[in-house]
């Protein structure tokens, strides 16, 4: 078990470290290191490229295509096993540069190591490689210092660091040594960590943990665990062995049939084999892979990088979205939205860094001269942030900069001191020399601030702050609390010499927020009617974090837990609640993990958001880690499937729109390209079982599939969302993508062509070169009624014919091609077609127009069933 070291006072944490003030001896930091080793974050042994390329085509799927291709070349057909050759190709070159991608998480991570820092051993000071740093050893860090191993603080004067990559939170923490009673990481004042850099004052520390046994070192070991598949992939890969396992029947049974009826061996061979070509839908994983791709693009134009191809589609699956408050949800940009001034109070219009706003004293413009104009100022002069072209200090004095600018206020004269803000005193002080005149402005917690007030402003003249009028303040302090507002109480005095901050003058409190985004609001609305639930993730107070909750629809009646109240529940317990909780209040990134995987123990795919380097963990455990573009650390970015270029909640929304349409696209073209090549099956086995004549040749499968499996599967996957695709709720984790519905669409569309293309054959009979020109071409024109109407799972002329364009110019490809290899006397003997009259095309026409009616009315018939579904055909 690892020692509580923030719980420890130094002195103990030096016994307990064998160590001292003066630090550890040359020859015992030695010792050290070669019992705890260097300092650095470890890789586990990386797969070889070659390996790693050769996995790539373990897929049951791709090991069919091979085969295939291997028996087309042997019976001749190079071309075809040319294509199929290369779409295993991409497929694996695509497959290998995704997975090589997931190894810079690990990399980004090193990029925080220190190269060198300060340590003293035996007594003096000395520059050291920061990898030979060892337990025990005495640190000294200053302002910009990295801090290269987690380290117990001993002694500090105004000592902050900036561990925003660590923990995600944007304000320089404070460090002192008094032990930390919190198992917060966050929250643990007297600990520093590697990887976190000083931004001011100067510190002694003792080293705790070097190398893995860091905080660092947690995440490196938890970004280094496998990923699990997509529900897409185990999908595909499910399918790919059906479909092996059914080839091989239908071509035994063709084979045994054929032979049967006396058919020669080479010939019914020749037909097997291309009946298996024809049953396997050789172009699906490149039509996944294609259709991934085009909708990758189309999200990055929407502000969502997708960074990991099949995170695309499971975005559709979507159930819970686990989104950080601060910047995602709302805008990141602090607000005053109440000032309080003895006896008035009133509320400040505007959001974010804009200057533009009023006060409103009872709903209207109130007078903001005075003592408004005096609160204000002191909140202007005790500042450190600056508003030109950006904004750029700590938000919270730059609400004040904002508020003093809403009355046009502007500072004057000439700053001559300031006492900084330190955890103890928690106040800040800035002195200004204004004329002959000396002035302490002073901010901080309300409590201490009082503390140190004689008088009160009040109505233009000073007063002596009586018990009554503290109270007042402290009433209006928790209203402004309760309301979740940040408060900061604000006081002057005078000085004539030292710059002592009592005998204050109370000027007055302003309460801020962080606004929620305009936009998230509605997007939340969208999540609910989708069947997707919200779920907030703050590091802030509980109170701040339920009343934006409730202003953005999220609380709804669910639990609150905080950090705390999951560290006292067991696993089992903390899952029994899981579903019912809607806000998590001051928790660290550590419990997004818990938080995740309690969710996903329920059969959830969850969606989590996250910035900083501690967040990568939840992000690589979440079905789908989302990172933030322009708040995010390379370690959060790097472990994530999807980042957002705006760190905008409703950017995931759209993203999971996309997603979902994505997966009705990718259903949609599995179905066609089954439905057709049963067609093709049904239409050589059942000619066979009844003793006609071949319908079709082997090559004549080939080139059918040539033509109708490429462009108008590629054309279905970018059909258009249909209107209710966020309308409904998502798919099952464990929907399979042929469901029993599914099927049978898949068996009865394939007896359907089966039948027609017979039938026309069958009339045909008596002129056999006639009848298989028929029948071939019957069956090509039947496969663009199945993509035309496999559209939506709505009649298609309510959602329009010629909506997907690149679908009609696709399927009309297919039909010029086809006429020009039955028409153009050049290939009539290469594929044994003789060319048709305007009879013949008639009666083609009507074929493909029969059975696309069949198809509409079909779904007439079934449409309160399909309308339930959860996606095309489900």
């Amino acid at each position: 078990m690892m020692k509580e070291w923030h719980r420890m006072t130094a002195e103990e944490a030096l016994k307990a470290l064998e160590s001292g003030r003066k630090g550890l001896s040359k020859s015992e930091s030695s010792r050290r290191l070669n019992k705890y080793g260097r300092n650095e974050l470890v890789e586990r042994k990386k797969t070889s490229g070659f390996r790693l390329f050769l996995q790539q085509f373990a897929s049951f799927l791709v090991i069919i295509l091979i085969v295939a291709a291997v028996v087309s070349f042997a019976v001749g057909e190079a071309a075809d096993a040319a294509v199929i050759s290369a779409i295993i190709l991409l497929n694996a070159l695509f497959g290998f540069v995704q997975e090589r991608k997931a190894e810079k998480a690990l990399e980004s991570l090193k990029k925080f190591a220190a190269p060198q820092t300060t340590v003293v051993r035996g007594g003096e000071k000395m520059m050291v490689d920061a990898s030979s740093v060892v337990p025990g050893d005495i640190l000294y860090m200053e302002a910009g210092s990295r801090v290269p191993a987690d380290s117990r603080v001993m002694e500090c004067s105004s000592f902050k660091v900036d561990e925003s990559v660590l923990t995600g939170e944007s304000v320089a923490v404070t460090k002192n040594p008094a032990p930390a009673g919190s198992v917060m990481v966050a929250d643990r004042k007297d600990m520093v960590y590697m990887g976190t850099t000083a931004v001011y004052g100067t510190c002694t520390a003792v080293v705790v943990g070097t190398g893995m046994k860091t905080e660092f070192g947690k995440i490196a070991e938890n970004l280094q665990v496998g990923e699990e598949k997509t529900p897409l992939q185990k999908n595909l890969g499910a399918l790919g062995r059906n479909i092996g396992v059914l080839i091989i029947l239908i071509c035994a049974a063709v084979f045994a049939a054929g032979m049967a009826r006396g058919m020669e061996t080479v010939e019914i061979f020749l037909v097997a084999v291309s009946l298996a070509v024809a049953a396997i839908p050789e172009g699906l994983p490149a039509v996944v892979t294609i259709t991934l791709a085009i909708g990758l693009v189309r999200m990055a134009k929407k502000n969502s990088i997708v960074r990991k191809l099949p995170a695309v589609e499971t975005l559709g699956a979507a159930t819970v979205i686990c989104s950080d408050k601060t910047g995602t949800l709302t805008k990141n940009e602090m607000t005053v939205r109440k000032v309080y001034v003895p006896g008035r109070i009133m509320e400040v219009t505007g959001d974010g860094y804009s200057a533009t706003g009023y006060f409103l004293e009872g709903g209207k413009r109130a007078e903001s001269g005075g003592d408004v104009r005096l609160l204000l100022e002191t909140g202007m002069f005790c500042n450190n942030a600056s508003l030109g072209e950006s904004a750029v200090g700590d938000p919270t004095e730059i609400a004040l900069l904002v508020s003093a600018g809403k009355l046009g206020l502007e500072k004057e004269g000439r700053r001559v001191h300031e006492i900084p803000f330190d955890s103890q005193r928690k106040l800040m002080s800035v002195v200004y020399q204004k004329g002959n005149q000396r002035i302490m402005y002073t901010k901080g917690a309300v409590e201490e601030v009082l503390k140190r007030c004689k008088g009160i402003q009040k109505d233009g003249r000073v007063d002596r702050l009586t018990e009554k009028g503290r109270k007042e303040i402290m009433d209006i302090n928790d209203e402004f609390g309760k309301a979740a507002l940040r408060v900061l109480a604000f006081a002057y005095r005078k000085i004539s010499r030292g710059y002592d901050e009592g005998e204050l003058i109370f000027a007055g409190l302003q309460g801020m927020l962080d606004p929620p985004r305009p936009e998230v609001k509605s997007s939340i609305e969208q999540c609910k009617k989708a069947g997707i639930k919200v779920v907030m993730i703050t590091g802030d107070h509980m109170n701040t974090a339920v009343a934006i909750a409730k202003e953005l629809g999220i609380a709804d009646g669910g639990r609150v837990l905080t950090g705390e109240d999951m560290e006292s529940m067991s696993d089992d317990s903390f899952g029994d609640i899981v579903n019912d909780v809607s806000v998590y209040a001051r928790v660290s990134p550590e419990h997004k993990v818990r938080i995740a995987e309690a969710l996903k123990k329920k059969g959830h795919v969850v969606a989590m958001t996250g910035d900083g380097v501690n967040d990568a963990p939840a992000l690589k455990n979440a079905d789908i880690g989302v990172s933030m573009g322009i708040s995010g650390t390379d370690v959060s970015k790097e472990a994530s499937d999807m980042v957002l270029a705006d760190d905008n909640f409703a950017t995931i929304v759209g993203a999971v729109k996309e997603g979902r349409e994505i997966y009705d696209n990718i259903k949609k073209f599995v179905y066609y390209l089954l439905a057709c090549n049963m067609g093709e099956v049904m239409t050589i086995f059942t000619s066979i079982l009844i003793g006609f004549p071949l319908p079709l040749l082997p090559l004549q499968i080939l080139w059918m599939n040539l033509i109708t499996d490429g462009l108008p599967a590629l054309a279905l996957g970018v059909e258009p969302s249909d209107p209710d695709t966020m309308q409904r709720k998502p798919r099952r984790k464990d929907e399979k993508i042929i469901g029993r519905r599914s099927l049978l669409y898949i068996l009865s569309t394939g007896v359907l062509m089966a039948a027609i293309t017979l039938g026309v054959f069958y009339y045909y009979m008596s002129d056999y070169s006639l009848a298989i020109t028929m029948a071939f071409t019957t069956l090509v024109f039947l496969q663009i009624s199945v993509a035309m109407s496999i559209r939506s799972r709505e009649p298609v002329h309510r959602i329009g014919y010629l909506k997907n364009r690149k679908l009609v110019m696709a399927l009309a490809s297919v039909a010029v091609l086809q006429a020009l290899v039955v028409n153009v006397p050049f290939f009539n003997p290469v594929f044994k077609t003789v060319s048709l009259g305007a009879g013949h095309w008639l009666v083609v026409i009507g074929a493909m127009l029969a059975l696309f009616i069949l198809l509409e009315a079909e779904k007439l018939l079934r449409r309160s069933q399909i309308n339930t579904a959860p996606s095309n055909y489900g």
